[in-house]
């Protein structure tokens, strides 16, 4: 029972020790692609630079959303509108950002969620 408890714990302190060891922030990437595109794409994982942060930038056309994309972005983009062109059309792209370990994926956990979470799981796993 022992030998089991703490196999599951092992196994657990693997899962999370990448995201303890990485100094810089871990997002994840997508290009800019039209909505309907996104749907079929799988995100792929990136590292970002020092003082750049995690985004969701949404282009729209009027006031129509047309594009999404995600990734890596300097802190100072995120309070502004960026033109993009895409098919010979210009859309504002605004960008949502956020500062912790794959902030940008379609859920929208905040970090004491995340925290709580694996709280649980740790007290599941060990029977605390």
């Amino acid at each position: 029972m022992a030998r089991q408890m703490l196999l599951q714990v092992f196994t657990l302190v693997l899962l999370l020790l990448p995201l303890l060891h990485c100094k810089n922030l871990l997002c994840f990437f997508m290009p800019v692609l039209e909505i309907q595109k996104e749907k079929n794409i799988e995100y792929t994982v990136t590292e970002c630079l020092p003082k750049e942060v995690c985004f969701i930038g949404l282009g729209r056309y009027g006031n129509h959303t047309a594009l999404s994309s995600r990734g890596c972005v300097p802190k100072e983009r995120c309070s502004g509108q960026v033109n993009v062109r895409l098919k010979g059309t210009v859309h504002k792209m605004t960008y949502s950002c956020c500062d912790w370990q794959f902030c940008n994926s379609c859920s929208a956990l905040r970090p004491s969620c995340i925290a709580l979470t694996l709280l649980v799981i740790a007290v599941m796993v060990c029977g605390l």
